[in-house]
């Protein structure tokens, strides 16, 4: 009988030399809240057997605010801020000091990395941060990270800890990526509904397309979904990281044979920590929007961007920010640091550089500060 053919990306993603794990809060805790201490001591054996198979591994765990319910008494998932952020704070320790125990069991020590979005749209925070993350890894430890919900703002907020995870990837240089919650694997549809069909493989975006992903678990303790975990790993395979889907049950063969779930191929290059944090990390502050002209020369031939190729501009920015560019059709086609204030450009737009004064004679984004992003 013919060995069934492990596509490349599975080969990848088996083979990983450091890797980032994410596990969501319906996989640690029960429907009642609180933690499930089989459910974490199972994900913790199948973490400690790759590490013990030579990976450093990376796990970015939901379960804060779960884990804290139970002891608060609180019934159910909390939908106001303040009183998310008194369980995330009870639920940390108890999510820590469990993580502590489990890996201990093996030898391993745990060092926590609580991020809030501040830290890696800073340019600063994301740096300390990446050293951080490079020497806890190198002094063997296995650095558990979380939103810090505890001070953690709407406006600061991932949202969810699944692009938390796509981020901290790169961040770490990590080899591949691995989201697990309660479904099996990407499906065409609601699984739970006739006619959904399983999808293996993704090679590139158009393997996606049409497919119909939730926005929460079923749960209801975690506010991921399957919609944020497939925007998570194509945001990583197109900033070449492989990744491989599925769920927490399956952790131990994920993470061996890694011939379970859904596995995404890397598409994209993999950029450097800063042009990764242009693209993907920090927040827009404006928009520029560009002519088809302009749009083939900053995309296809990573050109700078002139004055000539802009059509309109949008936002209150200051030269330095980062800003998208759009195309005719309302696109976002890559991102970059401005070199004008907002107030600067609109007696500048659709003008050639020799129709300048001199002082404005320059790139509105160089080359070198502009990242395309995946189409």
């Amino acid at each position: 009988m013919t060995a069934p053919v492990v596509s490349q990306a599975r080969t990848a993603v088996a083979s990983a030399n450091r890797i980032v794990v994410k596990v969501g809060s319906s996989s640690l805790t029960t429907a009642e809240g609180g933690l499930d201490p089989a459910r974490l001591d199972a994900l913790v054996d199948a973490l400690a057997a790759r590490a013990a198979a030579g990976s450093q591994v990376v796990l970015v765990s939901s379960g804060a605010i779960a884990a804290g319910l139970a002891p608060l008494k609180i019934s159910r998932r909390p939908r106001d801020l303040a009183t998310q952020q008194a369980a995330a704070s009870v639920g940390q320790l108890t999510l820590a000091h469990a993580y502590a125990n489990s890996f201990g069991r093996y030898s391993l020590t745990v060092g926590q990395v609580l991020l809030t979005a501040d830290d890696v749209v800073r340019r600063a925070h994301y740096r300390n941060a990446q050293r951080t993350f490079d020497r806890l890894l190198a002094l063997g430890a296995v650095p558990v990270v979380n939103e810090n919900d505890t001070v953690a703002t709407e406006e600061i907020r991932f949202g969810d800890n699944d692009r938390l995870a796509a981020l901290v990837a790169h961040l770490v240089g990590a080899d591949a990526l691995f989201l697990l919650s309660d479904v099996d694997a990407l499906y065409s549809g609601d699984p739970r509904q006739p006619g959904a069909v399983r999808i293996a493989e993704v090679g590139s975006a158009s393997d996606v397309d049409g497919v119909k992903a939730g926005s929460v678990g079923a749960s209801g303790l975690g506010t991921g979904g399957m919609a944020s975990k497939l925007a998570a790993a194509r945001l990583a395979s197109s900033a070449g990281i492989p990744v491989l889907l599925t769920s927490a049950t399956e952790a131990g063969r994920a993470l061996t044979k890694a011939d379970v779930g859904t596995a995404f191929a890397a598409t994209g290059s993999r950029l450097t920590a800063r042009r990764f944090w242009l693209g993907y990390a920090t927040d827009a502050n404006g928009r520029l929007h560009l002519d088809d002209g302009a749009v083939a020369a900053v995309v296809g031939r990573r050109r700078s961007l002139l004055a000539a190729g802009i059509t309109g501009v949008d936002g209150d920015f200051e030269a330095g920010d980062v800003v998208e560019l759009v195309s005719l059709s309302g696109e976002v086609v890559a991102r970059g640091v401005v070199g004008y204030d907002s107030a600067e450009l609109p007696s500048l737009i659709g003008r050639k550089s020799h129709d300048l004064p001199e002082e404005h004679r320059r790139e509105v984004v160089h080359a070198d500060d502009l990242v395309p992003l995946a189409r």
